[in-house]
């Protein structure tokens, strides 16, 4: 007997939730007065990958449209008058070299000779201050070479942040200053950059949500986002702002996308399509009466508001009444 009251519990609820997915009620609703504009795809930074040295550029490693990863060489910048002043400084160490060996030498001689007796110690402190002189001349030439050299390896222009070239303002043979641009590089966190005339500046916040019809994207459904920014300054009589949305893909920027964004709010009876027919050109609604008789009911039709917890959302503007159970056809 136990068992056969669980399994008569059992197929009511599941009946209760079959009747529930194949009815619904009908009433007004707080809604999102959407407005149509257009945005773009934008990357929130686009970073210039800058040269830290004047000279020619020698070679360009990536064109536009690649993929680069931070700290990536992108391309070289020479500079002969580097390598010449390299070599003469290697010419001034090799001389110098050889001036320390001979007042090492001429230190070590002084020293035996002051220890026989036979020269006077100001011999000896001669001696050992020109190889001090000496010495110190020395270690200046080598560090001037190590800055050189730096110098040198910073003809290499890296990608200050991973993401794809956009442009590349130079070429092979161009000569460029010190932090000139050499490529720009867009970071691939890509959003939609919205501009939204001013007199709906008072309607849109950060988090609002945002929606794009399917076939934008090139999805069969509409794709939700999240403002996640806006922008103080308005520019040209428009409000600007980011929202974030999955699905903009990671190569295209500057796409020009029709966005569906909130002015305020209205009431207005919304159903899933699902429960609308068709006949002859005029839309229908099935509604249950007195619980049991079910009649169609003519419905003026709206646009289509998809929603997230209603993807197929139908806007009625006149035909049915708070209340009024639909069935689906």
């Amino acid at each position: 007997m136990r068992t056969g009251a669980v399994i008569l519990a059992l197929l009511a609820v599941f009946v209760r939730g079959a009747l529930a997915q194949e009815t619904f009620i009908a009433g007004p609703k707080a809604i999102a007065d959407e407005k149509a504009v257009f945005a773009t795809v934008e990357s929130i930074n686009v970073v210039p990958a800058r040269a830290r040295i004047g000279g020619t550029v020698a070679e360009l490693a990536v064109k536009e449209g690649d993929h680069v990863s931070q700290g990536q060489v992108v391309g070289i910048v020479g500079d002969d008058k580097l390598v010449l002043q390299m070599k003469s400084l290697d010419a001034q160490i090799a001389g110098l070299d050889a001036q320390v060996a001979q007042a090492q030498s001429d230190l070590a001689r002084a020293e035996d000779l002051f220890s026989k007796g036979t020269i006077p110690k100001t011999r000896v402190d001669e001696a050992r201050t020109a190889f001090n002189v000496t010495s110190n001349a020395q270690r200046a030439r080598v560090a001037e070479r190590s800055v050189v050299e730096q110098q040198l390896s910073e003809g290499k222009v890296l990608a200050p942040t991973a993401g794809r070239v956009l442009k590349k303002p130079v070429t092979t043979g161009t000569v460029i200053l010190p932090g000139e641009p050499v490529v720009a590089i867009a970071e691939q966190n890509f959003v939609l950059r919205l501009r939204v005339p001013e007199r709906h500046a008072r309607f849109l916040k950060a988090g609002d949500a945002v929606r794009i019809d399917g076939e934008e994207l090139g999805a069969s459904s509409a794709q939700f986002g999240t403002i996640r920014l806006v922008y103080p300054q308005i520019e040209d009589g428009r409000v600007i702002a980011d929202a974030q949305v999955g699905g903009l893909g990671d190569y295209f920027v500057g796409e020009r996308i029709r966005v569906w964004v909130s002015a305020g709010e209205r009431t207005s009876t919304i159903v899933p399509s699902s429960f609308i027919t068709t006949r002859f050109g005029i839309d229908y609604a099935r509604v249950r009466k007195d619980g049991k008789t079910e009649i169609d009911v003519p419905v003026q039709r709206g646009r289509e508001l998809p929603r997230p917890e209603m993807p197929d959302a139908l806007e009625i503007l006149s035909g049915l009444k708070a209340g009024d159970v639909l069935v689906r056809p």
